[in-house]
């Protein structure tokens, strides 16, 4: 399983909260800004910082706070129409699910996203019950907005949001409209609200590079949209094979036996209806990506576990065979849950540390050889900022070229995973000459179990160098460059 998270994402996207605190301002001016976009996670961490300080520690536990709350919401919200055994079933399978321990212990913006999701469903659901039902749509729309802005890919969860709202109130239609609109108004103008700010501060440039750097290239052909969808839906199989087959197989099983009454149970339970969609409008959103990645799938997997649960519980109800084929999916379900307690389990008992220790070793060089600048740059230089305290720039991704951004913040070290991109050189190499001076093992995967770290040494002045040159991209007179050039 190939991730970023574990040495980008959460970087960049707490980097105004850890910023703010070490270094007075939470904006760098041609740097990646993602809190233009998102600004809700770091807003958090900033909140946290200033009683812990800014920490790894401090963050994840913030992460690893909102999957225990997430587990109280999901039983809450199983409890709307199932029993107390299927609510703590689907809490099982996510407490032990080893995947949602690895990720939902990572300080990213799934495990906020889908504590809020799990929230705002609870309420949409209970709407019925409140006295004032408009009420309560006024602060699901808050929560929608909330959760619009922890994660973009929070729009592709509004057919659930809605249907949870609608599906309730199916016999008071007047009503289920205006609780519907009420929410939709609320969201985009507390959204609205936001973009104001965001323009008033003139800030649009980094909100509009956000959606620009997470818009990836689609093949030629007819074809993609197809490729991109098995592609997309095979990708739900990183949170477990065992429970994502059964879960397909509960769905597949209530759309052929809809006329049967185990059927019609399961498609008049909105929750049912509101996990399909959120699994379905994940899978939406990766398709049209086309770039799916492990760290999505967090977010529907909770719902993986509630199909299910619901499955199971309403088959062992039924009688002769569908009550044995009820047990058959508990069974699994139990076993599944045994065995990926026991991988979890092992996880936490084995813990690896290398990346810190790389990073720790890192900081410890520049500080032990000073050359007047401490600035960092690097594709995970707001992970290393985040682990050490280093000021850093990030390589890959900002509103300015990477040439210009280096000319005006002049950073004097720069760090790589495994080899020399001929690309970044080029831009390097418009100022500074490289040597490099430290390599530090770091994680297992083959391209980034080697963290390099280079000194960049300021051309005389009067240098002058031609960046259409082809020669720029490889290695100088006065580099020293001992990784591959990829």
């Amino acid at each position: 399983m190939f991730d970023w998270a574990k040495y980008t994402d959460e970087g960049w996207y707490g980097n105004a909260a850890a910023r703010a605190h070490l270094f007075g301002n939470w904006y760098v001016a041609g740097d990646f800004n993602p809190a233009t976009a998102v600004p809700v996670w770091p807003l958090a961490e900033w909140l946290l910082y200033f009683v812990t300080g800014v920490s790894v520690e401090a963050a994840r536990g913030l992460a690893v706070a909102c999957f225990c709350a997430s587990l109280a919401l999901g039983y809450l919200l199983v409890r709307v129409s199932g029993s107390r055994w299927m609510a703590l079933l689907a809490v099982t399978l996510a407490v032990t699910s080893p995947f949602l321990y690895c990720f939902c212990r990572l300080a990213i913006l799934e495990p906020l996203q889908t504590t809020l999701t799990l929230a705002v469903l609870n309420l949409a659901l209970r709407l019925p019950k409140r006295k004032r039902p408009l009420l309560g749509s006024a602060w699901i729309g808050l929560l929608f907005a909330l959760m619009m802005l922890t994660k973009t890919t929070a729009l592709f969860l509004a057919p659930a949001v809605g249907w949870a709202i609608l599906a309730p109130l199916w016999e008071r239609k007047r009503l289920a409209m205006k609780c519907e609109l009420v929410a939709l108004l609320n969201a985009a103008a507390v959204y609205g609200v936001w973009i104001a700010v965001v323009a008033i501060r003139g800030l649009m440039v980094d909100y509009k590079y956000f959606f620009l750097v997470n818009k990836y290239e689609k093949p030629a052909g007819l074809k993609w949209p197809l490729v991109s969808f098995w592609w997309s839906l095979h990708g739900l199989l990183w949170v477990d094979h065992s429970l994502v087959l059964l879960a397909s197989a509960v769905a597949v099983g209530a759309a052929m036996a809809w006329r049967s009454a185990w059927g019609k149970t399961l498609w008049r339970d909105p929750l049912f209806v509101c996990s399909l969609c959120a699994i379905g409008g994940y899978v939406l959103f990766m398709t049209l990506q086309n770039h799916p990645q492990p760290r999505y799938f967090a977010v529907p997997a909770f719902f993986c576990f509630v199909v299910v649960a619901l499955g199971a519980g309403t088959l062992v109800e039924r009688a002769g065979w569908m009550k044995a084929a009820g047990g058959a999916v508990l069974a699994v379900a139990v076993a599944a849950a045994g065995v990926h307690g026991a991988r979890t389990i092992g996880y936490a008992v084995h813990p690896e540390y290398t990346f810190v220790n790389a990073a720790a070793e890192l900081a410890q060089y520049i500080d032990a050889h000073p050359n007047g600048n401490r600035l960092l740059v690097s594709i995970s230089g707001d992970e290393l900022t985040f682990l050490t305290h280093l000021p850093a720039l990030c390589d890959d991704f900002g509103t300015e070229d990477l040439a210009a951004k280096l000319a005006r913040y002049r950073p004097r070290w720069y760090a790589a995973w495994n080899d020399m991109d001929p690309g970044t050189l080029l831009d390097l190499h418009m100022n500074d000459s490289v040597e490099q001076v430290a390599t530090f093992r770091a994680f297992d995967d083959p391209d980034r179990n080697l963290l390099v770290l280079f000194e960049l040494h300021p051309l005389p002045a009067g240098t002058e160098r031609d960046p259409d040159d082809p020669a720029m991209r490889a290695p100088l007179p006065g580099d020293t460059i001992n990784v591959p050039m990829e």
